[in-house]
């Protein structure tokens, strides 16, 4: 087989958009449940876990890290919602790869969001462990021991919260998408009420002289924040894994992306400035359960920090869900394209949904939870879902360039500008990495060559086309 053929052939977009037009999954979702969709995977444990993480990195300026991480998200926003409206399909940056980049980058591209979704839900799944102890100890007095609840490497065993989680959120996904599509919708309106209640009591006890000094680690410190909470920011995609689950999805889709987006930075900024004026910011180090921490030290009444614990519960079991829908979506396109078992690809009868898969994904989610620390997912997640969304960007350039005349139902201003500046954007926050991190990265990538390498480049359905067909000639036998 002719190594090169193999990695630049690309899927045709009419093939792409034909087969979400003609597939088993149910049209039964809204712009409301698509917008909670992105909302649930992205509002959860980036502002309850990883800001503990990040603000003794950045200090106060952390509020502009936020800022740094969600201008770097909005580049990427926009080119998902042009892509997401003009190839309304489950496989999200996955698929634009495909169409535009050919099959090898595809791969990549897909493999990094099986670290972006996959390793994504398990980082989020050790953080619901941490504050369901912080409530047990101010409601009872008590925790679950370090042995039961924390990973090797945080001082436990196994960490057995983690799993009950994934696998809650697995048996409502397995009941079909409209049903947890009401769940979710449910967790958002208690989480985004539990961030506005943090606020109301913060910005109470919020201090000047703890703005200052607001850069103590340095522009360093800022770009290293900004890359830490970038993971803050995953989910505002997984609308696009939704692209076939959609009543109208080129209309719905680029304005679920835009909406939700929107509305997470407003309470990331807010949640920002009163949690690091409320408290010096050398106090949060160390601190996994950070919002809970700050609003015991500004308050005598246990009962705030009560009850921003079953916030933050609530709020981490909505990313749990809708994160591991989104990554059950991405691996049954693959499926269906013959990259990756054909297991993965076959629906449920009776609930639309992609049963095995659905096991399969819960089972690999809830080992990492079990026995991986939340700084090394979270950092892990962050690098490969940058180089995701720098791939969704440059299909937008390609695709303007290929087929400028093809119907968009929205269209990414100022291009190519603002392609680009996603794409520097992705590049500069994966550079704030640690090298530890692009070691992780860099492992992953040769584990998914192999893979592609030596089953996925062999079972792709265009292998058994001959590999030839590309998009414009597709859309030209189509148009004809």
């Amino acid at each position: 087989m002719n190594l090169r053929a193999a990695a630049v052939r690309r899927k045709p977009v009419a093939d792409l958009i034909a087969e979400s037009d003609h597939g088993t999954l149910k049209r039964s979702l809204g712009l409301s449940q698509l917008t909670m969709l992105s909302i649930g995977a992205t509002l959860g444990s980036g502002i309850f876990v990883v800001l503990g993480e990040a603000v003794p990195v950045a200090g106060p300026a952390v509020v502009l890290s936020f800022v740094l991480a969600g201008v770097t998200a909005l580049f990427s926003a926009l080119s998902y919602a042009e892509l997401a409206g003009m190839i309304p399909v489950s496989g999200s940056s996955y698929s634009y790869a495909y169409a535009t980049l050919g099959e090898l980058v595809a791969w990549v591209c897909g493999w990094c969001l099986v670290l972006e979704y996959g390793v994504s839900v398990a980082s989020v799944a050790v953080g619901w462990g941490q504050y369901l102890n912080e409530l047990l100890r101010l409601t009872f007095g008590f925790a679950i021991p370090d042995a039961l609840s924390q990973p090797p490497g945080s001082g436990g065993i196994v960490n057995v919260p983690a799993i009950v989680v994934v696998l809650l959120a697995m048996v409502l996904l397995l009941s079909g998408a409209k049903e947890s599509a009401r769940a979710n919708a449910i967790m958002v309106v208690i989480k985004i009420g539990t961030l506005v209640l943090f606020c109301a009591i913060a910005f109470t006890a919020v201090r000047a002289a703890n703005f200052t000094p607001f850069l103590p680690l340095g522009l360093a410190g800022l770009s290293a924040g900004g890359a830490k909470l970038f993971f803050s920011y995953i989910g505002f995609d997984a609308a696009s894994t939704a692209g076939e689950e959609a009543k109208n999805p080129q209309r719905d889709l680029p304005r679920a992306i835009l909406l939700s987006l929107a509305i997470v930075t407003v309470l990331y900024c807010l949640v920002a400035v009163a949690a690091v004026g409320a408290l010096p910011w050398q106090e949060f180090d160390g601190q996994e359960a950070a919002l809970s921490h700050v609003l015991g030290a500004v308050s005598d009444n246990p009962l705030w920090a009560a009850l921003l614990a079953v916030g933050a519960i609530v709020a981490i079991s909505s990313v749990v869900l809708t994160v591991l829908y989104g990554q059950t979506r991405i691996l049954f396109s693959m499926s269906r394209d013959g990259m990756v078992p054909a297991a993965l690809s076959k629906v449920d009868a009776k609930t639309g949904t992609p049963r095995i898969n659905t096991l399969v994904v819960s089972g690999f989610v809830a080992t990492l939870a079990a026995f991986i620390p939340l700084g090394k997912l979270a950092d892990a997640t962050s690098i490969g879902t940058l180089f995701a969304f720098g791939l969704v960007n440059i299909a937008v350039l390609l695709l303007r360039r290929r087929q400028p005349e093809a119907p968009r139902s929205f269209r990414v201003p100022f291009s190519p500008v603002t392609p680009i500046l996603g794409v520097l954007c992705c590049g500069y926050m994966m550079l704030s990495l640690d090298g530890a991190t692009w070691t992780v990265f860099g492992g992953w990538m040769a584990l998914g060559l192999l893979i592609y390498f030596g089953y996925g480049m062999r079972r792709s359905r265009l292998a058994g086309n001959g590999g030839n067909a590309t998009a414009d000639s597709a859309v030209r036998r189509h148009n004809s």
